[in-house]
């Protein structure tokens, strides 16, 4: 993390802007031009991981064209906040809603990302869901958007104790309720920060008013009901698409500080890194930049380099047997089901293992891991409607 991120230390929200020195930049343009290519070990396009031709043209453009200071413009469009938050800072985007004279307030809506992604994924979705009229939509649908970055990614620090999704839905519920004073809100995820968001949701019943998931639940426990076929059909594909996929998830849970080294010190390696997976998880049909510009793919990258966060953002899988199942969650639940090849087939009957209530579900086959930046339109559309029965309830 940047040292001068260190002087913000308050229980009060303190605006921050994005800003990366002219050295930072300068050193990332010198180390990209120095970069080395590997050649490719299979002639099949991506078959053996990020094509070699393709990164060459992203480092190109990310050395010579990407113009880094208007994505930083871009960021710093929307409110963003740094605050102390069970004893670490956690940086987020505090966007309030805009509603009529004397219409009901906003609804508040925690929204968390996963890996390897950042709180950009959710700002195409942010201005819909704070702003509904302005996008076609009912005023009395808006929401009060917030959307920190999780622990150990971007500007926010890592939790003293592990990193569990237990232990950052914890630190939300205290951003929630104690740094911004709302006392009943939502909560919106995928990936680590759908685990987050179930968590929530079972931590907190008084004062979630639901939640919303793209990434499944997936339960472990089968002791009193053993999956039906259709469910163990999908359990074991799943286990047949990880034995492919999982080899970058092996070497963080057991060797990060490894990897992280190289990447620490490569940017080439730190978008290779990335892209990969956007690639393979996004809704994209093999063709990356279908769903993601070279401008958006590499605004995440230099985040990622210039808080130097690639290796904290690996803890969240160093840690991850420390995770333990989440209990049935007895808020209303939604499933807007992530149209990715780990969810293929995903069953509604798993979800309602551990969703006692689940009130929506969804599977719209659009948007991927990343929905909330490939799909807004549609992610503000499924919120909105899993929510508005909520705004009175509790």
């Amino acid at each position: 993390m940047p040292a001068e991120s260190a002087a913000f230390r308050t229980a009060e929200p303190v605006p921050f802007r994005t800003a990366v020195s002219d050295d930072v930049l300068h050193d990332l343009r010198a180390r990209l031009k120095r970069t080395l290519f590997t050649q490719p070990s299979d002639s099949t396009y991506w078959a053996a991981g990020v094509d070699p031709g393709y990164l060459r043209e992203l480092v190109a453009y990310w050395a010579d064209d990407f113009d880094w200071r208007a994505a930083e413009s871009e960021l710093n469009a929307f409110p963003q906040y740094v605050a102390e938050v069970a004893g670490r800072r956690v940086h987020f985007v505090h966007l309030r809603g805009r509603r009529p004279e004397g219409a009901p307030a906003p609804l508040p809506l925690i929204l968390s990302h996963g890996w390897p992604s950042s709180f950009v994924e959710m700002l195409r979705v942010a201005g819909r869901l704070a702003d509904p009229a302005a996008h076609g939509g009912d005023p009395a649908d808006a929401f009060d958007v917030v959307i920190p970055s999780l622990p150990g990614f971007v500007h926010s620090e890592l939790p003293r104790e592990p990193f569990t999704r237990r232990g950052v839905a914890g630190i939300w519920h205290e951003l929630m309720t104690e740094t911004l004073g709302y006392p009943r809100f939502g909560a919106f995820g995928g990936d680590i920060g759908g685990g987050v968001t179930q968590w929530l949701g079972a931590l907190h019943p008084h004062d979630v008013a639901g939640v919303h998931v793209t990434s499944a639940v997936i339960t472990e426990q089968f002791e009193d009901e053993p999956p039906t076929p259709e469910e163990q059909t999908f359990l074991d594909a799943l286990d047949a698409y990880d034995a492919g996929d999982q080899g970058y998830s092996e070497i963080m849970c057991t060797r990060p500080d490894t990897i992280a080294a190289a990447l620490m010190d490569s940017p080439a390696g730190l978008v290779a890194w990335i892209a990969d997976k956007y690639r393979d998880w996004s809704d994209c049909g093999g063709d990356l930049e279908a769903r993601w510009d070279k401008d958006t793919l590499l605004t995440v990258a230099t985040l990622y380099w210039a808080t130097g966060c690639i290796g904290s953002s690996f803890r969240q899988y160093y840690d991850y047997p420390r995770n333990k199942p989440v209990p049935p969650i007895t808020v209303p639940g939604a499933v807007t089901l992530s149209h990715e090849p780990a969810f293929a087939g995903y069953p509604r009957s798993l979800a309602e293992r551990t969703f006692t209530d689940l009130r929506h579900w969804s599977t719209p086959q659009r948007g991927g891991h990343f929905m909330a930046h490939e799909e807004p339109e549609q992610v503000a559309r499924e919120l909105r409607e899993f929510f508005r029965p909520l705004r009175t309830e509790g």
